[in-house]
């Protein structure tokens, strides 16, 4: 990723204050595993007021560097927030539930990806069990809501 950061790099310098370009210079650290420097740019990016693809895209890249970085609860404040502005996002939500999985939210991450599926797969044979996984989504969630942490519930 040297190479695409060193050709950015000219291009943040001439449009400092450009939230795409402060976006793709994130992008270009982040891929090139220098998170804490992506962290950075995505902040600036959205200060700058990042909009439409390039801000979904910059949350699902920004929660994901935070939960990398072991900041789990910041991390679910960028998710709840990119959910609450694009909450149509299979990709979204599919990221979300890496964070929940992540987090040891088993039930919310399998919750969410029940819901992905069953409202994004087109098959006739989902459509044929899309009552029965809404169900089992929302059974699952709630069980994610009424759990006490998972160190507590352990008795095996």
């Amino acid at each position: 990723m040297q190479p695409a950061i060193d050709a950015l790099l000219p291009i943040l310098a001439e449009h400092p204050a450009d939230a795409r370009v402060l976006y793709a210079v994130g992008g270009a650290y982040d891929t090139a595993g220098k998170e804490q420097t992506a962290r950075s740019f995505y902040e600036q990016a959205l200060r700058a007021g990042l909009s439409g693809e390039l801000l979904r895209r910059c949350y699902v890249q920004y929660g994901s560097t935070l939960r990398n970085l072991d900041e789990f609860a910041r991390s679910v404040e960028v998710f709840e927030r990119a959910r609450q502005d694009f909450p149509d996002s299979p990709s979204l939500a599919v990221f979300q539930a890496i964070f929940f999985h992540a987090s040891s939210r088993f039930d919310e991450a399998v919750a969410a990806l029940l819901e992905v599926v069953v409202e994004g797969v087109e098959s006739p044979d989902i459509e044929w069990y899309r009552p029965s996984i809404r169900g089992n989504a929302a059974y699952i969630r709630s069980l994610a809501t009424s759990a006490q942490p998972a160190e507590q519930h352990n008795t095996c």
